[in-house]
């Protein structure tokens, strides 16, 4: 199929593009890579009257490691988010990440902006960025304000930006400690069947720290307090790990689609966390 009719716009600047939104209201929708709203378009799924193209606003790009701060533009694509040694050395779960995303075409266009403002609970970027507790910068004609990524999701597709505001930025604390990201899915450029990403702290053998955030097993990413509750202070042994698995799996709500029934999917959410706490604890 083909999408209805639209007028299409390219600001050049991020006041512009807020203005174009508030303009048109729920008429209007800012395009970044494109990969969900597209085919969206395509399906007839999302009734888009105004497409506002970010493409040409070069404030919403680039990353900056700036002493423990790191700074994201919404318009960085996730190649360049590989591509960039400072960030990898800084966070190299966001790289490690983003290479299991779809394929080298898509991570070319795709960016990390569409990624966490899609509130598409298949994205790995929204659990990602719950587990390194960022916080979204959001551009709106009432001004910017911050909200934190365990706050932004409230359903599939629904999330706390408005309708005229835009996400111009992602910040976060460099972590500390050990990582991993780790997803299985059906083949590669799939969703995730299940992915988790965990960070590990070590001080002496014991865990000190933990963060753990689950993805596609809800209708929002699921940062999972409970299980980091089960694993700091502990010596990450099987005990400890048996508990953190059955508090995510109380957190956890999937649901039965072509990926598998529900107890599959718990079966493979529970193999994956523990996978990437064992993973991040060898490099802690």
């Amino acid at each position: 199929m083909i999408p209805d009719k639209f007028d299409y716009h390219r600001p050049e600047s991020v006041q512009d593009a807020v203005a174009l939104l508030a303009r048109y209201g729920e008429a209007a929708r800012a395009i970044a890579g494109g990969h969900s709203l597209i085919p969206m378009m395509k399906l007839r799924m999302a009734d888009v009257s105004h497409l506002v193209d970010l493409q040409a606003i070069g404030a919403l790009k680039g990353i900056a490691v700036d002493g423990g701060t790191i700074t994201i533009g919404a318009m960085t694509t996730q190649h360049e988010l590989i591509a960039s040694e400072p960030l990898a050395r800084a966070a190299p779960i966001l790289r490690e990440a983003a290479l299991q995303i779809a394929d080298p075409q898509v991570r070319y266009v795709g960016t990390v902006g569409g990624n966490v403002a899609n509130g598409d609970p298949g994205n790995d970027m929204p659990g990602l960025m719950q587990c390194l507790d960022a916080t979204y910068v959001l551009t709106g004609s009432g001004g910017t304000r911050e909200v934190t990524a365990r706050d932004f999701y409230e359903a599939a597709y629904f999330t706390a930006r408005a309708d005229d505001e835009l996400l111009v930025a992602i910040r976060f604390a460099a972590p500390r400690g050990g990582h991993a990201y780790e997803k299985q899915k059906r083949k590669i450029g799939d969703y995730a069947t299940a992915a988790a990403a965990v960070l590990i702290a070590m001080e002496g053998g014991t865990c000190s720290a933990a963060s753990i955030a689950m993805t596609n097993l809800s209708d929002t990413p699921v940062y999972c307090a409970d299980a980091v509750d089960a694993l700091v202070g502990t010596r990450l042994d099987a005990a400890a790990l048996d508990a953190a698995v059955a508090a995510m799996q109380g957190a956890i709500d999937p649901q039965e689609d072509n990926r598998g029934p529900v107890d599959f999917k718990k079966h493979v959410a529970g193999v994956v966390l523990r996978r990437a706490i064992a993973r991040a604890a060898s490099r802690a």
